[in-house]
């Protein structure tokens, strides 16, 4: 009888790690679907694009995926911005970068393509810049900040085109991926050899 309890109490607690460790994944899996009607004001275009992540074990960078296409005009810049749905708010972080429009220095980001692209990229504390808005109190480097304000749905991925889309084309909220919403995205994520 007491190895029967033991046995349950093990495979109680064997269930609850694994159930601890799913959860813990799912809230560092995060997406955005990009379209013109996420736009501040609302694009009319046919583009669109996608935002895949997942946030390291130790919050200490975030390994992403950007890929769009069939944009109306010529890329000009890809950005993280602070802001709930619906807010325009002050970039955070550079996700490529053109001649044109170039980051900030020392941001070893991606080169967008004009049309269309789909790289990846890590971002990490030494890439996060000073929000221009003084009032959003965003400070450069702080990269725990922004994966709290992430999980909190306060943050967008916008990807700005010339002439006509200077403030944004297609833009998607960044949310936090449940177990119930993978879909075809955690398929696509495991299969094709990226995260």
């Amino acid at each position: 009888m007491k190895r029967l309890r033991l046995w349950v109490l093990v495979m109680a607690g064997l269930s609850l790690t694994a159930a601890g460790s799913s959860q813990g994944d799912d809230e560092r899996r995060l997406r955005a679907d990009l379209t013109g009607l996420e736009e501040v004001p609302v694009v009319n275009t046919v583009a669109s694009g996608k935002f895949r992540a997942r946030i390291s074990a130790d919050e200490q960078s975030i390994e992403y995926r950007l890929s769009y296409s069939g944009l109306q005009g010529t890329v000009s810049q890809a950005h993280i911005h602070i802001a709930q749905p619906s807010v325009n708010g002050s970039i955070v972080i550079w996700l490529c970068q053109t001649a044109t429009n170039p980051a900030p220095a020392n941001q070893a980001i991606h080169t967008c393509n004009p049309g269309s692209d789909d790289f990846t990229g890590t971002i990490t504390a030494g890439i996060v810049i000073a929000g221009g808005t003084a009032s959003q109190q965003l400070n450069a480097n702080d990269l725990a900040s922004v994966i709290a304000l992430i999980r909190a749905g306060a943050a967008y991925a916008n990807v700005h085109t010339l002439p006509n889309s200077t403030g944004g084309e297609i833009r998607g909220q960044i949310d936090v991926v449940d177990r119930d919403d993978r879909g075809d995205d955690h398929h696509d994520d495991r299969h094709d050899g990226r995260k």
